[in-house]
């Protein structure tokens, strides 16, 4: 990632491994050539598995391994069974027909993460959208689809949201602009039922909702909609995720991240806090 397209649908788990084989190539003061040399291959493909930018071969790792260091043999079939259990297609695999590769690696991100945060100026985010709003933010989007596709991303979406019932809940933290709101997406029951979900939504102790008023003025991220994960893994650096009409750019470099985060520290300051949501949501409900 580190600032760019994304370049395939590497996996959380395959970035974590990717990163446990470079601090393991590096303690064992191995270069890239030297590794590449007993692997056969040139150094690009070492780089490439280091940065999951290309699946993880059970013979490569095997040999990579015992090259570093490591002779424990519990110890390796451990890290073989991690590679295999990362080679494995996500639960989104059997909407690969819809799914581009860039979101495809979002989905892998959400669905690891244990804290999503985003900031959202133009719909709501689709873990917390009724089926008939992500139907109508669909069609809008992809006006030349299939009513098929469509149908196909709009179950995509909805299975995404049984993320925030599952056993391991993550986070969700979002700042929504006064615009997502206020914008009619439908029919006006359609847009009442959303309303409703949302408040709904701010029952749960892992969604918090903020709302940007546009009596707040300018703010530091007027640039557009993103995304920010964290993990519960060491391995693995905090990912922001901002989105474009083309796709999205993923970012892990800590700089790059640190922008993201403190520009939605600062929004949250400014947004209306967390206990007025449910009061400010039934109001604009009660206008449509």
């Amino acid at each position: 990632m580190a600032g760019g397209q994304a370049s395939g649908a590497a996996t959380v788990l395959r970035l974590v491994l990717g990163k446990r084989l470079q601090d393991l190539r590096e303690a064992a003061g191995v270069s890239f050539d030297e590794a590449a040399r007993a692997l056969d291959v040139t150094h690009a493909t070492i780089r490439r598995m280091e940065k999951a930018q290309v699946g993880l071969k059970i013979p490569y790792v095997e040999k990579l391994l015992r090259i570093y260091g490591v002779i424990d043999q519990e110890e390796i079939e451990g890290f073989l069974h991690l590679v295999r259990e990362a080679n494995q297609p996500g639960w989104w695999h059997r909407y690969r027909d819809v799914l581009p590769d860039w979101f495809t690696a979002f989905v892998s991100l959400e669905a690891e993460a244990d804290q999503i945060r985003a900031y959202e100026p133009h719909y709501v985010p689709g873990l917390l959208q009724t089926e008939a709003y992500a139907a109508t933010v669909l069609r809008a989007g992809l006006p030349h689809a299939p009513a098929e596709e469509i149908e196909r991303l709009v179950a995509l979406r909805l299975a995404r949201q049984e993320l925030l019932t599952g056993k391991r809940p993550p986070l969700l933290w979002i700042v929504l602009d006064e615009t997502v709101l206020r914008r009619p997406i439908g029919r006006p029951d359609v847009m009442r039922d959303q309303i409703t979900r949302l408040i709904e939504s701010t029952a749960s102790p892992h969604v918090r909702l903020q709302i940007m008023p546009f009596s707040a003025g300018p703010h530091p991220a007027m640039y557009g909609p993103f995304h920010l994960f964290r993990f519960p893994l060491p391995e693995l650096s905090d990912v922001a995720c901002a989105e474009s009409l083309a796709g999205a750019a993923y970012f892990d470099q800590r700089d790059d991240v640190s922008a993201f985060r403190e520009a939605l520290d600062r929004m949250c300051a400014q947004a209306a806090p967390v206990h007025r949501t449910e009061a400010i949501l039934s109001g604009i409900r009660k206008e449509i």
